[in-house]
């Protein structure tokens, strides 16, 4: 139903003489009407599923504050994403219950709050439920003082008690008990916990640290963590962890006498690309496997898992030269560029795991249905292909027991079986249609600044490595689309699109995501003009966002008035930590401009994390890859030469083929186009000229510069050392 509909204020008293608010919106054709909250006004997808339940929502604002003090009454602060499942179950069992609702709205005042709308937000209240329960995830449930201080947390809980488990209607009596009769107490230890929140946003830079050593150790540490047995890292559930995977990349890139380093990078990708986690129909990976096989998915699309591994596998294809890789990336772009691209270049956030009421219906397939709709032949290929039973190999967690239902999943080696793979190549797209038919799972369409920026990276990234034009094309139009639609008139980014820009602020992750995204798209283009917007942004992220005193990022800017504290984050999650990837931009923009101020910066980023990277390498392998990065050898190559000539091109063929990531290339066209740009840019290029008349490059290793030359096998000489390359 659309907001063009009229509206009438409504204000309802039930019993008890508290206040609901709600709007009417009247169909004038129908006449059919329908209340709705204050949550109709906004632009998240999950704050909308919440706009009709009767619970007396407010979004996160000073209007939810004031009237909390104002009625002396505890905030329930709920927060979760409009593709998680178990949101889904708690909204249905609790939030669209009207018994549930006047509890609420009698006693409490509720916020409702989009995580991924509001990252800062949820950390803070994350690292409270961790800090009280030693465990989080999402629906979040925080319980809070009018000024914002938590003293109750939690996730999912059922309506009423049931398994042992406390119910909601319970545990918001006990609280409204505490608030009344206890209300010292409570107050007390929120003042405890805010207390101990804000030590959690301090972090302690070390003064000395082996970068060796450190790298040495973290590949050393996170191995012992991998599962010879069925690939992957850690316990169940199983979650692709990218930049896991890439640092342990460049770890044998190091040491390539490490060959079980390689080996457990490639079992794990094999049994990925093999198991359930990823969709042989459609392509891209779900979330995450719920078993140590890979088999059975939680089945929610996120777009920075698609982003990730699309990078690890490129990376992946470049350094093994195995083309199951490089077709791995083909499908997750194809189903990217069909599915999660707008028709405006930005890229929608994720894809329910929920239709028809249950978790997977889209994705799952009965034997009976495939031999309906399948030929003898073409169900004996599906059958070689995958592991089929009439009995189901999905075995539903809600009812614990087999339902007739198939993951379609299959092995490593059948993935290198290219002539069963071209037979199902043929099929697939009639299951693909019959799966679209199917209802359609709910895609989350809003834009996130910092996502897109980590999707427009790899597109970039995978094209430049992998020779896909088309993919540095998909990213050139996301990068217009954030660039025009997501920047405001003070050139400032926004977090958020959806329907029309957006007021909520961008976040430090916004900055460094876009900032790497740039980055990429010069790699790949050589077009300067994305240099110069890195550089404007990352001036700005310093002022906004950096801590004077300890160093590294803060999440929210300077600015920030409505939370308890400034948080800042190091934990490389399923997205890596702003500081991280702001470590990396750091070091390589510091490269290309001779910006020593920001070479610092990136120092202090280091030795921030240096405690976690030594003790807990698998929490920060994103900043792990800048450590890497930092250690070198780092090269600086400028190519003078005319462009589109056969001996510049070849010659930036041999940097794209030879140094990797430990390096930055800037291009200068030997017929004077954009020389005063470029001068302006990097003043030390002005002496930089074509020798002999031909392209030519100028080489320096680790703070030290040779020769130029116009030779191609000195270049690559110069370029080429033992054990130097990286992905």
């Amino acid at each position: 139903m659309k907001i063009g509909f009229g509206l009438l204020l409504v204000v309802s008293l039930s019993v008890g003489a508290y206040v609901s608010w709600r709007v009417v919106y009247q169909n004038p054709q129908n006449k059919e009407s329908m209340t709705k909250n204050r949550l109709a006004f906004e632009k998240s997808p999950y704050l909308l599923q919440h706009a009709d339940n009767p619970v007396d929502w407010y979004p996160w604002g000073e209007e939810a504050f004031e009237k909390a003090r104002q009625e002396d009454k505890p905030i329930f602060l709920s927060i979760g994403y409009s593709t998680c499942h178990w949101c889904h179950v708690m909204a249905h069992e609790s939030f669209e219950d009207q018994t549930v609702a006047d509890m609420l709205n009698k006693y409490f005042v509720s916020i409702k709050v989009d995580r991924e709308e509001r990252p800062d937000v949820d950390h803070i209240y994350m690292t409270a439920c961790q800090m009280m329960t030693g465990s989080g995830g999402w629906p979040l449930t925080i319980v809070m003082t009018p000024d914002k201080k938590p003293f109750f947390s939690g996730t999912y809980f059922p309506k009423e008690d049931k398994f042992g488990r406390m119910g909601l209607l319970t545990i918001l009596e006990k609280l409204k008990s505490l608030w009344w009769f206890q209300r010292e107490s409570v107050l007390d230890s929120a003042q405890k916990i805010v207390q101990a929140l804000s030590q959690t946003q301090r972090n302690k830079a070390a003064k000395e640290f082996p970068v060796v050593q450190t790298l040495q150790n973290a590949a050393n540490l996170i191995y012992k963590s991998y599962d010879a047995e069925q690939g992957g890292f850690g316990n169940v559930p199983k979650f692709p962890i990218p930049h896991q995977l890439r640092f342990l990349l460049r770890a044998y890139q190091r040491s390539p006498d490490e060959q079980h380093i390689l080996k457990a990078v490639t079992h794990t990708m094999d049994a990925m690309r093999a198991g359930g986690i990823y969709d042989h129909l459609g392509f891209g990976f779900h979330r995450y496997s719920t078993d140590a096989r890979w088999q059975l998915p939680h089945f929610e699309k996120m777009l920075y898992d698609q982003a990730g591994l699309l990078l690890a596998y490129a990376e992946a294809s470049k350094v093994t030269q195995n083309k199951v890789y490089t077709r791995v990336v083909d499908e997750i772009a194809e189903y990217l560029l069909r599915e999660m691209q707008s028709p405006q270049g930005g890229f929608y956030s994720a894809e329910d795991a929920d239709s028809e009421g249950e978790e997977g219906a889209f994705y799952v397939w009965q034997l009976k249905e495939l031999q309906a709709v399948l030929s003898d032949s073409e169900l004996a290929v599906v059958k070689q292909l995958f592991t089929l039973t009439s009995e189901g190999n999905f075995v539903d967690p809600h009812v614990g027991h087999a339902t007739e239902r198939n993951v379609l999943f299959t092995d490593a080696k059948a993935q290198q079986d290219t002539a069963l793979l071209q037979k199902f190549e043929k099929i697939r797209p009639k299951l693909l249609k019959i799966r679209k038919s199917r209802m359609d799972l709910h895609k989350d369409d809003k834009v996130l600044m910092d996502w897109n920026g980590f999707m427009i990276a790899s597109l970039a990234r995978s094209g430049y490595l992998l020779d896909r034009t088309q993919y540095i094309q998909a990213a050139q139009q996301g990068m217009h689309f954030l660039l025009n639609a997501m920047v405001d008139a003070d050139g400032y980014p926004i977090h958020l699109f959806r329907k029309g820009k957006s007021d909520v602020a961008a976040t430090c992750d916004d900055y460094a995501y876009l900032i790497w995204a740039l980055i990429e798209l010069y790699e790949a283009t050589l077009d300067v003009s994305y240099l110069e917007k890195a550089k404007d942004f990352q001036s700005r992220m310093v002022d906004l966002f950096w801590d004077k005193e300890e160093g590294g990022f803060f999440m929210s800017a300077q600015n920030t008035r409505d939370l308890i504290v400034r948080p800042k984050e190091f934990y490389d999650g399923a997205m890596p930590a702003a500081n991280s990837i702001a470590l990396l931009n750091l070091l390589r923009l510091g490269q290309l401009f001779g910006n020593a101020e920001w070479l610092t910066y990136a120092d202090k980023v280091m030795r921030a994390y240096a405690f976690m990277a030594l003790n807990h390498p698998s929490q920060a392998t994103q900043a792990l890859i800048g450590f890497d990065y930092a250690f070198g050898p780092k090269y600086e190559v400028v190519i003078v030469g005319i462009p589109n000539r056969q001996d510049t091109e070849e010659m930036l063929a041999i940097v794209k083929q030879s140094v990797g990531l430990r390096r930055v290339i800037i291009f200068k066209p030997g017929d004077g186009s954009q020389g005063k740009k470029l001068n302006a840019l990097f003043p030390f290029t002005k002496a930089h000229q074509i020798k002999e008349g031909k392209a030519t490059a100028y080489v320096c290793k680790n703070y030290v510069c040779h020769e130029p030359t116009t030779d191609l096998k000195k270049m690559e000489t110069l370029l080429r050392q033992p054990n130097e390359d990286t992905p």
